[in-house]
Formats: structure tokens, C-alpha cells, sequence
């Protein structure tokens, strides 16, 4: 395995994470043992964080040991791999509307020890504020919603000054009349009172009228 990234590799095709629970799947996907070592293949089709990896992402955002807020958290697959990334000792606050998904969450929560579940709109900061108030030290979101961008905004509230957030922008949620260019222009000047916007990548062939904006909180 080649390293990638801190806690991400590629064996020149795929993508990779070392399993934090050694012998554990998460969503089916394929387990590598090499020089002694277990890895979890990462799915680009699967993960918009993975999809931006695999089109040149410049910077990875999850290190080890740090505290994340991620949006969207759904049923866990790419929090699973940020759970491979910051290690035992991160933390993984994982915000999601859909009960559904949230009891698959709190089952893999049971595994992965680093990941904390909360039931909630990601636009009613006040119900989950009591756990952030020492502050996170990145942000990430995929939220398929009209006003993503100012959610993002909303919670960037929680982020620690100069640390990275990364905001899955997915265009046609915004607008089904405009195009996927000009959504994301509009998007990208909203988050420039508050954010440097450090790199911006289209997440195409794995994901249609998608982008991947990471920012650097100014």
C-alpha cells in the first residue's frame, strides 16, 4: 500500500483506510490484509468524500485525533472511514434527520466507539450546541437541501478559526433551472465572508451535479 493521505492509501487503483476493528465490514465493502495490516476498500460511487480523494482532492481534512461535525451522517458508510481516520481517541458527532438511518448509525456506533449519533434538523444548532462547546475541529456536510450552503454557515459556528470544513454542494437540490456552474458561484461567494475556499472539485463521473468545496475558516 502506498500512502495517500495520513490514514489514507491506494494500492494504485483503489482507495483505502486501515480498519480501526479489525474484521469488521460496514457496508459490504472489501477487507485487504497487507504486511500485517488491515484496510477497509473506500468506494468512490459510495462516498462524495472518497470522490473527491480519487479527482484530486489536495488536502485531507480528517486527522487523527480530531473532533468532527458531520451533517448528513446517513446510514455511516463514509462516516465509517472518518471513524478509521481520527482513531480511537477522535470524535465523530454525527447529525441526521432520518430515524431510519439513525438506527443503523447508533448500531455502528456500538462497534466504533468514536461515533456519536444525534437525531436532528442540522438547522437546529440548539439541539445538539451542548456537546460542541469546546468547538470542533472540522466540518462536513452532505445535506440535500434548497438552503445546504446556509446550513453549512449556521453550523460553521462551531468550528475552530483556521481548522478545514468541507461542504458537499449538490446543485440540483438548489436549483433545477440554473446551471450546475452557475449555482455553484453563487454558493461558493456565500461562504466567502467566513471561509477561505481553499480548493473546489467536481465529484463527476461518481456523482452527477455534484461539488466538493473545501474551505479553510478565515
Amino acid at each position: 500500500m502506498d500512502k495517500k493521505f495520513e490514514g489514507i492509501y491506494s494500492n494504485g487503483k483503489k482507495l483505502f483506510t486501515q480498519n480501526l476493528v479489525c474484521g469488521a465490514k460496514v457496508y459490504g465493502e472489501k477487507l485487504v490484509v497487507d504486511a500485517g495490516t488491515e484496510y477497509r476498500e473506500w468506494n468512490p460511487f459510495k462516498s462524495k468524500y472518497c470522490a473527491a480523494i480519487a479527482n484530486g482532492l489536495k488536502t485531507n481534512i480528517f486527522g487523527k485525533d480530531s473532533v468532527v461535525l458531520y451533517l448528513g451522517s446517513a446510514e455511516g458508510t463514509t462516516v465509517s472511514h472518518v471513524s478509521d481516520l481520527v482513531g480511537s481517541k477522535g470524535v465523530i458527532f454525527c447529525v441526521d434527520l432520518s430515524e431510519i438511518a439513525m438506527q443503523k448509525l447508533n448500531a455502528l456506533a456500538k462497534i466504533r466507539e468514536n461515533i456519536f449519533p444525534i437525531l436532528s434538523d442540522a438547522q437546529k444548532i440548539d439541539n445538539y450546541s451542548e456537546y460542541l462547546d469546546e468547538g470542533v475541529d472540522v466540518l462536513f456536510q452532505d445535506v440535500s437541501q434548497r438552503n445546504q450552503t446556509e446550513i453549512f454557515l449556521k453550523n460553521a459556528v462551531f468550528l475552530k478559526k483556521g481548522s478545514f470544513g468541507a461542504l458537499s454542494l449538490k446543485t440540483k437540490s438548489i436549483s433545477q433551472s440554473k446551471g450546475k456552474k452557475q449555482i455553484l458561484e453563487e454558493e461558493t461567494a456565500k461562504l466567502e465572508d467566513v471561509f477561505t475556499i481553499e480548493q473546489i472539485v467536481n465529484l463527476e463521473p461518481f456523482e452527477k451535479e455534484h461539488y466538493l468545496i473545501l474551505v479553510r475558516k478565515k
